[in-house]
């Protein structure tokens, strides 16, 4: 509780204050810029009040004998009268009314005003504190504002150092934290180089790197169809050409030659029409072996199937920009609350009141709280991008999957045609077999290498948002 000299120095301008509480005696003396804070025990209060109760008040003696203007009467820990002139800052012992011109300034070192205060220098103590929840003003301005660069906030700005936020997704800045490893080393994995939004080359738009991987899956299952489709321009010319061989097997043409030629010409006809038939054979076994299996690959629910790998994906990404939000929202309240607590600190060193420490106590609660909330966001993002990138890994293999059983399912095909071609023409065999040989060495890892070093957008994954 404050003491009646405490009420007095309320009216004086200059930074004098003095608290008690029960077992210390501070006092607060701004003399030109020395601060100087005395710590005495209870005990020599008691006896200070003691010998003040002897003697006229303060307030009795200014209005016997008043004080000239600017001057200001108190007492000492001792109980000793002494005065302040609020302008100059001038102390003396002697009362102002007496002293025949200007009282002589008083040193404005530490020792002079220990002197004033007759206090042993063992108990002088520099020490900046808070008595009955007040802050000494002297003090409270030698401190950072609470709350005016938080842990948060520190750590926030870390993160805008190493860390950058594309479309909602964190990553790290080239060269900043440890080397990423690869998920899936040396195998040009779906998982590993399409973390990154691919850039339109007109540079209007942007495409996720999941969609880049949709895309390749619409793009193979439009060349499948492709493929069955020259398999079938293919069969009809194999029909056309039996056609045409039959009725020229029946063709009337030197049918009139005789002897041991008349026969050799009968058989070479009779030996069209048998290669008629085997290249309707052929015909029909392309079109059952190859063109069918070609078309039905895939063709019930795949593009459903994809749509719901999109849907999946995107909607978690909708999530993580939702969270997002809610991240630079949590920020931005973390920011206006730091604001508010600066603004109230810096009031209360223009003005010490009870009131505003109070409004002081309420802003750190909000300031706490928004950096609560912010904490909560953040691990709610992270949270929402640890899933998105399990899903994305996932997905992705999944896509892989596909694709490799896609190319292996066409390989087995087309080499299916190679055979049935070997069958139907032994003479164009030498023809044949560089093309099955081609076949044999299809490789669906290095047709992934080859499309994902062309077509990847990015190989670094992301990472979790630090506050």
């Amino acid at each position: 509780m404050a003491t009646s000299q405490q009420k007095r120095c309320s009216s004086y301008k200059s930074p004098m204050t003095v608290f008690c509480n029960p077992s210390y005696y501070w006092v607060d003396m701004l003399a030109e810029g020395c601060e100087v804070i005395c710590l005495c025990s209870a005990k020599s209060i008691q006896g200070e009040q003691k010998s003040a109760a002897a003697s006229p008040s303060p307030r009795e003696e200014t209005d016997i004998n008043p004080l000239p203007l600017g001057w200001s009467c108190y007492l000492s820990p001792q109980g000793q009268k002494y005065y302040v002139n609020g302008c100059s800052k001038e102390t003396t012992w002697d009362h102002p009314a007496t002293i025949v011109g200007s009282p002589q300034r008083p040193s404005v070192c530490q020792s002079s005003l220990r002197h004033a205060n007759r206090c042993p220098t063992s108990k002088m103590a520099m020490h900046p504190t808070e008595s009955s929840g007040v802050a000494l003003r002297k003090a409270a301005a030698g401190r950072q504002p609470p709350g005016s660069v938080s842990p948060a906030k520190r750590q926030i700005k870390e993160v805008k150092e190493t860390k950058i936020t594309i479309n909602c997704v964190t990553f790290p800045l080239p060269g900043e934290g440890p080397e990423q490893q690869l998920l899936k080393p040396e195998e040009w994995s779906y998982c590993d180089y399409f973390w990154a939004d691919k850039k339109d080359p007109q540079g209007a738009t942007s495409v996720a790197g999941f969609e880049v991987l949709l895309q390749k899956q619409l793009k193979g299952k439009q060349m499948q169809k492709e493929m069955a489709e020259f398999i079938h321009e293919r069969i009809k010319i194999e029909e056309e050409y039996a056609k045409n061989l039959s009725k020229l097997s029946l063709s009337p043409l030197a049918s009139q030659e005789e002897g041991t030629l008349g026969e050799a010409w009968v058989q070479l006809k009779k030996s069209l029409h048998d290669e008629a038939e085997v290249h309707l054979k052929f015909s029909n076994k392309l079109h059952s072996e190859v063109e069918k299996p070609l078309l039905t690959f895939r063709a019930d629910n795949f593009k459903k199937d994809l749509k719901k790998y999109d849907h999946h994906i995107a909607d978690l990404r909708k999530q993580l920009a939702s969270r997002y939000a809610s991240v630079e929202k949590a920020r931005k309240a973390l920011a206006d609350r730091q604001k508010d607590l600066e603004v109230k600190t810096q009031q209360l060193e223009i003005k010490l009141s009870n009131k505003t420490e109070e409004d002081i106590k309420k802003a750190r609660r909000k300031s706490t709280q928004a950096g609560d909330d912010l904490m909560r966001c953040v691990d709610l993002y992270n949270q929402t991008q640890s899933k998105w990138f399990e899903e994305m890994v996932t997905t992705s293999m999944e896509l892989e999957k596909l694709e490799v059983d896609r190319i292996e399912w066409i390989q087995q095909h087309l080499r299916q045609y190679t055979t049935l071609r070997h069958e139907t023409d032994m003479f164009n065999q030498s023809m044949v077999e560089p093309v099955d040989q081609l076949l044999q060495s299809v490789d669906p890892a290095k047709d992934r290498e080859l499309w994902v070093k062309e077509h990847k957008t990015g190989e670094v994954r992301p990472v979790d948002m630090d506050i």
